[in-house]
């Protein structure tokens, strides 16, 4: 008799050293469901041509393919991306993969904008180590969903490498200085920030929720998969919590 598991595929920037081990971490405890990882080349955040190219769906397709040679349930393109160059990429992106694998599609800015209507969240933090710019572009992508920042924190970098050096305290004090200017809710918003580990006990701390990309791509994904998101109850009030597509 086989073994019902669910796969899930992550396309993963090639510099990005945080996601997939925190990924695998969360899943340690949960049974017959699996993270298999594809990468594609992405090195700095900004603005100029050559970084934003880095995110042309013509790299980022066949790291779905590959994904699908797996078997994979469901598909998340794991990163940000789309909180700067507009939320439509990652829509046609989502339909491109579906169309190419079968396979149901999701994104991290996806997932985190779900989750912040999920949550009913009203006072939204965006905590990120970008640069000014980008900040700046970010809060206007996400105003036109509906989503305008209500305070943000960010740490002026670029080097995509250097996201996952940032300690966790940093991390931390980010998320408490937009909880203390008034956000209900506080979103991690780069999948090299290790911050999934810090949600469940900021919530209880600051009563605040703590939406964290590499979490909560994994929750939308796993939902998508029609795996139970509850079995990682422990990791923060979102997997307490059902999606609401709007």
């Amino acid at each position: 008799m086989s073994i019902v598991r669910k796969r899930l595929g992550m396309i993963t920037p090639s510099s990005n050293s945080v996601l997939e081990p925190v990924t695998s971490a969360m899943l340690a405890g949960v049974a017959d469901v699996t993270a298999h990882f594809s990468r594609f080349r992405v090195t700095e955040i900004a603005l100029d041509a050559a970084a934003l190219n880095q995110f042309d769906a013509s790299v980022m397709l066949p790291a779905a393919d590959l994904l699908a040679d797996a078997k994979v349930d469901a598909i998340a393109w794991n990163g940000t991306s789309a909180s700067w160059l507009g939320i439509g990429r990652d829509r046609s992106l989502c339909e491109a993969i579906t169309v190419r694998t079968g396979v149901p599609a999701t994104t991290s800015t996806l997932a985190c904008i779900d989750a912040a209507r999920a949550l009913g969240a009203k006072r939204v933090g965006l905590v990120s180590p970008y640069t000014d710019d980008v900040q700046r572009r970010i809060g206007h992508v996400w105003a036109e969903e509906g989503i305008a920042p209500h305070a943000e924190r960010h740490l002026g970098l670029r080097d995509n490498f250097s996201f996952g050096e940032v300690a966790p305290a940093t991390i931390a004090g980010m998320i408490r200085a937009v909880a203390a200017d008034g956000a209900d809710a506080v979103v991690i918003l780069c999948t090299n920030l290790d911050g999934a580990a810090l949600a469940a006990s900021l919530e209880r701390e600051l009563n605040v929720a703590v939406v964290d990309s590499v979490a909560v791509t994994l929750w939308r994904t796993l939902e998508l998969a029609g795996g139970d998101a509850g079995a990682l109850a422990d990791w923060g009030r979102i997997f307490q919590t059902s999606t609401v597509i709007k």
